[in-house]
């Protein structure tokens, strides 16, 4: 479980960095992350899969891919990846 707000049709997780606004609201969700990042810039999908074999299975089946539905920089901005690396977080 974490504490997550909605933006741009994806979870992200509530911290210094980026939110939420005034305007979202932080709820507690079973998430998991489905890519290599960290909470500033990658979206959570729900998910109760609690072992390996469950999320195996979870990615198995799903139709969602890993850069186009939880990259939240894509969403943010053309450039946000080069803004990330101008701000020395590579």
């Amino acid at each position: 479980e974490r504490e997550v707000f909605r933006r741009s049709g994806m979870w992200l997780t509530a911290g210094e960095w980026g939110g939420p606004r005034d305007d979202e609201t932080v709820e507690k969700r079973q998430v998991r992350y489905r890519t290599v990042g960290d909470m500033s810039c990658t979206g959570a999908v729900d998910s109760d899969a609690d072992t390996i074999e469950k999320v195996i299975a979870e990615i198995a089946v799903s139709r969602l891919t890993e850069r186009g539905a939880t990259r939240a920089d894509d969403k943010l901005s053309e450039a946000a990846m080069e803004d990330r690396k101008r701000e020395g977080y590579f």
